[in-house]
């Protein structure tokens, strides 16, 4: 699947929507900054740390399926800032006990590894490689831990009593394969609802959306989102499911040593 067919919104419990930041000329910089703040800490940052449990529809442009369904772990190690991830896969039997293991900055490229079982190989992931497709789906690795603040230089483009929407412009625009991104972001919860990325001639080839939203532990929490391929045809559905906060994570568990062994008691809760 090309690149620039793929599908951010996120992957943490809000992980598949990706936020940016940068400088606007046409409107007020302090409020731009706080809408970005305020957002990316609604779809990355809720609570000190997460787990869900995730299934993954994949529908190609033919109307097959295929099914995906993994857990995932997530550590704020500052707020606002530095975090850890670990995805468990466990259906289908192609994927079952591989893990991907994030290590995601705010000041550099990220750090990414990806076990093996089958060849019981640890491999690094190149940062070249975020926005390659995760696991086969219409969602970018990139979508598990967000992208980057700093990244793009955004705008507010418009405003209603219901939401903001941004345009994101890529600061390097030959490190991604869109030239540009619009991103709805509700006012009340600060919660981003729905991302739609443009080509070089701007065209409309890629949907991100959140499908439904509820409220756990008291935090906006999206639990159904959805990627959507308008070029090359195709979705993936993402369905999450005991969804907790402020569980207790520990720093040893996003490390090497849990690649080839999972922590089974927060894997199997």
């Amino acid at each position: 699947m090309n690149n620039r067919h793929n599908i951010l919104l996120f992957i943490t419990v809000s992980l598949f929507v990706a936020l940016a930041g940068g400088s606007s000329a046409g409107a007020d910089q302090t409020t731009v900054d706080e809408i970005v703040s305020k957002a990316n800490r609604a779809a990355f940052y809720q609570g000190a740390d997460g787990r869900a449990q995730v299934k993954m529809t994949i529908t190609d442009n033919q109307a097959r399926e295929r099914i995906r369904e993994f857990v995932i772990l997530r550590l704020n190690v500052e707020e606002g800032g530095a975090q850890k991830y670990y995805v468990f896969f466990e259906k289908p039997d192609d994927v079952a006990n591989m893990v991907y293991m994030v290590w995601k900055y705010t000041d550099k490229d990220d750090d990414r590894w990806l076990y093996l079982p089958a060849l019981d190989l640890v491999r690094r992931v190149a940062s070249g490689d975020k926005r390659a497709s995760f696991v086969g789906s219409h969602f970018l690795y990139e979508d598990v831990s967000g992208r980057g603040i700093g990244e793009d230089v955004h705008e507010l483009i418009e405003e209603t009593d219901e939401y903001y929407k941004l345009k994101n412009t890529p600061k390097d625009p030959d490190s991604v394969e869109f030239a540009y991104y619009e991103l709805w972001i509700d006012k009340k919860t600060y919660m981003p609802t729905r991302a739609e990325y443009h080509d070089e001639q701007g065209s409309l080839y890629r949907v991100v959306e959140a499908l439904e939203i509820q409220e756990i532990q008291g935090l906006p929490t999206v639990i159904r989102s959805k990627a959507s391929d308008l070029t090359g045809g195709g979705s993936t559905v993402t369905e999450f499911s005991n969804v907790e906060y402020n569980i207790g994570l520990t720093d040893d568990i996003f490390t090497e040593r849990y690649l080839r062994r999972p922590p089974v008691r927060w894997i199997r809760r």
